[in-house]
């Protein structure tokens, strides 16, 4: 009887999140892009917690929009009104997110754990795409078919070697938010801000 109860009780959450998702989905419609031109994409997340929080980190930091892909709905209550700030754009697979990038001029870009270059150490370009994997399985494709997509690595120290996907996003935001900022202030300059710091 117990299990039945814990059933229906997320079965009752999901439908909640889904209503809570239509209505904030129809003020997303009326977004307009950040001020940075970074794109973040989200490939398979699921709907319950990360992709809120990374709708609020992207509009924190003025994130250009934000790609789901395999996600026609998640709970926006985590994202405490961003998802209404921050574009979002849906596809049912990669590789039509991949085409669309391309063909706006973006670099995109996988995190993996000691794979890649360090975040600090990249000068990312102005058009940066920073792809985000399901928070289990990881991304989707096979990133060896598609030559355009770069590798980067946040560097860990600890032993797990491992962060949830919505801290990863953020401090990715950060990093390329830093650099633009830094590039902004002085235009000459080739790369973030290191100097300064």
């Amino acid at each position: 009887m117990g299990s039945y109860k814990a059933r229906m009780m997320i079965k009752e959450a999901k439908e909640e999140a889904r209503r809570r998702f239509r209505r904030h989905r129809n003020k997303n419609r009326l977004a307009t892009p950040g001020i940075h031109k970074c794109i973040i994409v989200l490939d398979g997340l699921k709907p319950t917690f990360n992709i809120g929080k990374i709708f609020r980190s992207s509009e924190a930091f003025g994130c250009h929009e934000v790609h789901l892909i395999g996600t026609n709905f998640f709970d926006p209550a985590p994202a405490r009104g961003a998802f209404k700030h921050v574009p979002a754009k849906f596809h049912s697979r990669f590789l039509s997110c991949y085409a669309e990038l391309l063909e706006r001029g973006y670099t995109p870009f996988i995190l993996e754990p000691g794979q890649g270059d360090p975040v600090m150490d990249v000068n990312l370009p102005e058009k940066s795409a920073f792809v985000f994997g399901h928070e289990e399985f990881g991304i989707s494709f096979e990133p060896d078919l598609f030559q355009e997509v770069k590798r980067l690595t946040i560097p860990q120290y600890g032993r797990s070697q491992s962060l949830n996907v919505s801290v990863a996003a953020s401090i990715i935001l950060y990093e390329y938010a830093r650099q633009f900022t830094c590039r902004d202030l002085n235009p000459q300059a080739t790369h973030s801000c290191k100097e300064t710091i």
